[in-house]
């Protein structure tokens, strides 16, 4: 018996060090393990705008519930290809991410000529965050108080009136080409690194008008600073109810809006990219969330990264078309 019990306890201490690696690999395999760092959220665009905005709420959240830092990393340039490189380029172990907006995921590819990653194929989704409308304003020194008078000013005044931008190819630059080639008027572009720097510079009457996400917009509208004309999507906002949207505004059919969803490299873990999904998407369920961007006029998500995944493939012609049809280009 004794002989035994000593060959029982020898086996135990023998297959130990095996039944530690394996039971660590099946945790690595699973996604218990994960994460095991500081999680880097790389941003397309300055701070201020929707897609920082967005990226400071779901990571502070998402550094609450897996108990690791997130370290929010801005890398603003050519239209948010500079933070999707990063990304796409990373090592794919869940620990770099970024949540992108319709200008990296599905119109630069159009856009842009030279691109040095794909987003189809080196960005893997992981789950639709909100989608927001757009929304048209103007400095206050212009005289118009609806898009009917705003498109007599600026066909008085071809090329004389400069429209800001987050970037090319964001759906602010997007949205006023569509509007430009729609109402048959000229305006002149101005690009930014983000939503920030192109509002500081409709604030301070340097460009005269943008085509604003209502998350980056709202702070302004309720000073007085800008002036609300319409919003872009094909409905009107719950959040702002009276304000009429631009194809009920006199250019029919129009219809444009931003949206954001996370991202992480391809070859990253299925097991990683679904706890991600699982816990952003129990984020978006947050009374606090949810409240915060409803009353910014976001239309929250969610959903798996297939829904995603297909989403982003139907935007990807849309926005081609868009970026044919009104003539924009990369400045």
């Amino acid at each position: 018996m004794q002989r035994h019990t000593r060959f029982v306890l020898l086996c135990a201490l023998l297959l130990a060090p095996v039944t530690g690696v394996w039971a660590q690999t099946q945790a690595k395999d699973s996604g218990q393990a994960y994460p095991t760092k500081p999680i880097r959220f790389v941003i397309a665009f300055t701070p201020g705008g929707p897609s920082d905005i967005l990226s400071r709420l779901v990571g502070t959240k998402l550094s609450q519930s897996v108990g690791q830092p997130v370290v929010l990393d801005n890398r603003p340039g050519a239209g948010g290809n500079i933070a999707g490189e990063i990304v796409a380029k990373s090592v794919p172990d869940g620990h770099t991410l970024m949540i992108a907006n319709n200008a990296v995921l599905a119109a630069n590819s159009t856009l842009y000529k030279k691109m040095t990653f794909s987003p189809e194929k080196d960005l893997k989704p992981v789950v639709w965050v909100a989608t927001q409308p757009n929304i048209l304003v103007v400095h206050p020194s212009v005289p118009v108080n609806s898009v009917k008078e705003l498109i007599v000013y600026l066909k008085a005044r071809p090329g004389q009136l400069n429209y800001a931008s987050s970037g090319s190819g964001a759906a602010a630059h997007l949205s006023a080409e569509l509007f430009k080639s729609m109402t048959h008027t000229d305006m002149v572009h101005i690009p930014f690194k983000g939503a920030g720097p192109a509002l500081a510079d409709v604030l301070a009457g340097n460009s005269q008008l943008i085509f604003a996400t209502a998350l980056s917009v709202q702070p302004y509208l309720q000073s007085g600073r800008l002036r609300p004309l319409a919003v872009t999507t094909a409905k009107r906002i719950g959040g702002m109810p009276n304000l009429p949207t631009i194809a009920e505004s006199g250019v029919p059919g129009f219809d444009a809006s931003t949206w954001h969803g996370m991202v992480v490299p391809t070859g990253t873990p299925r097991a990683i990219v679904m706890r991600l999904n699982s816990e952003v998407n129990a984020i978006l369920k947050q009374p606090d969330v949810v409240k915060f961007l409803t009353n910014q006029g976001a239309e929250i998500q969610g959903g798996t990264p297939e829904q995603f995944g297909a989403f982003i493939k139907s935007e990807g012609p849309k926005w081609a078309k868009v970026i044919k049809v009104s003539g924009a280009s990369v400045d």
